[in-house]
This record gives structure tokens, C-alpha cells and sequence, in this order.
């Protein structure tokens, strides 16, 4: 839980920072492959290439391919149509996917993980905002694209490491191996040379956006995913939908119905206790 707690607060920055600083300005193509570049260097040093299976290091890729690599491209290009609260309000979807993903998995239907996700869909949701651009719906469709590629990563990881005894930062590189791959494909067909950073500012940004919020900050998540469970996991993926607000809102002066992003944080936050006190009684129930 803390985890996901210190990543939020991380992250949080992130979608003010790429909207204000990066968005228009500098190539999204570029900005995708020298994040993930950044990030892929801070892992290289502890991998360990003839202690783990290779089935493992390739699947650890395939995870970082679409969660990392896929995600960003999607996720980057939606801020040409979307302002950053727009981009962070149609994230609402994400606990869902997670949920639904997981169930689809396991071959079940858990309704109390989907009921706690609904839950904190329906805080996110409270949350609204007008002028809604007249590329609303594209917009749209880019960030459901990034949400339901991050939901895939996160519950295919979660699966893959929770029982292991694998030291994480040890095999973590291969994460970021994978999206690379994607990302330097991408860039190589779709780049735009012209589009390159200018400023000290914009390849300060890339440089915390690429070691920090993406090689520590995606480190932390995936490892604070396997701790904890899907309901959880769900309903933080929400809570960074009022933080990154919040951020917006404060330092770059951003217009915010601060009544309406008081009552969404609310409701995410009561998701999260429901979820707290459910899995206590489930803990009761079994241990009597």
C-alpha cells in the first residue's frame, strides 16, 4: 500500500508536466522513447541475464511492451486533444479494466473487487468538467487505449511475480527492455527530427519524467501491486485522478470545481475503506 500511496504522489506531477511543458512542443514520439530510454539505463546495472529463466525475462518484456511501451504511445499523443484534467478524468475506466481483466483470468466473477472499483469510478466520474473539446471523442479513445494497456500490465505482472521469489529490481530491466523495443520502432517509422527538445526545461523534464516518475515510479508500482489486492489495486488506480488535479490546479493555476473534486476524492477514499473493512471480516470469517 505504500507503495502505490508514494507513486501517486509521484505521479501525480507527471500529467502537469507533460500537458504545460512537453504537449505540441516537443515530438511525442521522441518524448515516449527517451522516457522509457531514461528509465531502461536506472534497471540495466542490476539485471541478472544468467540467473533468471528466459521464459521469465520474455514474458517480464511482453508486460513492459504493452504497460509501458504501447501505454505512452497512446497516452501521449491523447494530450494534443485532451487538457490534463480531461486526460485524467477519462482514466475512470482503469479500476474496471483491472478488475474485469483478473475475473476473465481466474475464469470467475468477484463482485466485490468490481463493486469497490464502480465505487471509486463513480468518485473519479464526480469529478466533471465542461468545455469538453470537439475532439472529445478521439481523446477519449486514445486514453481508454493507455487505460486498458496499463490495467493489462499491472494485473499480468501482479500474477506473475506475487508467489515469486525472484528479487524484483533484479529482473525489472527486462521491463523496461520490452517497451523500448517498442518505443524505438515507433519513433524510427513516426518520429519527427524537426520536434526535438530546445530548452534546458523541456530535457529536464524528460530526464525526472524518464529516471524518476517512470524507472523508480513504475518499479514501485508493479512491485506494490503485488502486495496487495485487486480491489486495492483498483481503487488506488483512481486515487491519482483528484492528486494530479490537485497538482494542476496549485501550481499552474488551472481552473477546478474544487467543491465537485472534494466530493470525487471523497467517495475514491470510501472505495478504499469499504475495500480495508470487507477484507478484515473476510480475514475474521476464515480465521474462526
Amino acid at each position: 500500500m505504500a507503495y502505490l500511496l508514494s507513486v501517486t504522489l509521484l505521479w501525480a506531477f507527471s500529467f502537469s508536466l507533460i500537458g504545460v511543458y512537453l504537449a505540441g512542443q516537443v515530438d511525442a514520439w521522441f518524448s515516449v522513447f527517451i522516457r522509457i530510454a531514461f528509465a531502461t539505463l536506472i534497471f540495466l546495472p542490476f539485471l541478472k541475464i544468467k540467473k533468471i529463466d528466459k521464459r521469465v525475462a520474455l514474458k517480464i518484456m511482453l508486460i513492459g511492451a504493452v504497460q509501458l511501451g504501447m501505454m505512452y504511445i497512446f497516452y501521449y499523443h491523447s494530450f494534443l486533444y485532451l487538457s490534463v484534467p480531461e486526460v485524467l478524468l477519462f482514466t475512470v475506466m482503469t479500476p474496471i479494466y483491472v478488475t474485469l481483466l483478473n475475473d476473465a483470468l481466474d475464469k470467475c466473477f468477484n463482485p466485490r473487487f468490481f463493486a469497490v472499483a464502480l465505487i471509486a469510478v463513480c468518485g473519479a466520474v464526480a469529478i466533471r468538467y465542461e468545455s469538453i473539446t470537439s475532439d472529445f471523442l478521439f481523446g477519449l479513445l486514445l486514453v481508454q487505449g493507455a487505460n486498458l494497456c496499463f490495467a493489462l500490465g499491472q494485473v499480468a505482472y501482479s500474477r506473475l511475480m506475487s508467489d515469486s521469489k525472484i528479487e524484483h529490481k533484479t529482473v525489472f530491466g527486462w521491463f523496461f527492455v520490452g517497451a523500448l523495443c517498442v518505443a524505438t520502432v515507433c519513433y524510427a517509422l513516426f518520429g519527427d527530427a524537426n520536434k526535438l527538445p530546445t530548452t534546458s526545461t523541456q530535457w529536464g523534464i524528460l530526464l525526472y519524467l524518464g529516471t524518476i516518475a517512470s524507472g523508480l515510479g513504475y518499479f514501485a508500482w508493479n512491485k506494490g501491486a503485488t502486495k496487495v489486492n485487486v480491489g486495492t489495486l483498483a481503487i488506488m488506480n483512481n486515487l491519482l485522478i483528484p492528486a494530479g488535479i490537485l497538482v494542476n490546479l496549485v501550481i499552474w493555476n488551472k481552473e477546478a470545481d474544487l467543491f465537485r473534486l472534494t466530493i470525487g476524492a471523497v467517495i475514491i477514499l470510501g472505495a478504499l475503506l469499504i475495500n480495508h473493512y470487507l477484507n478484515k471480516k473476510t480475514a475474521v470469517t476464515v480465521s474462526h
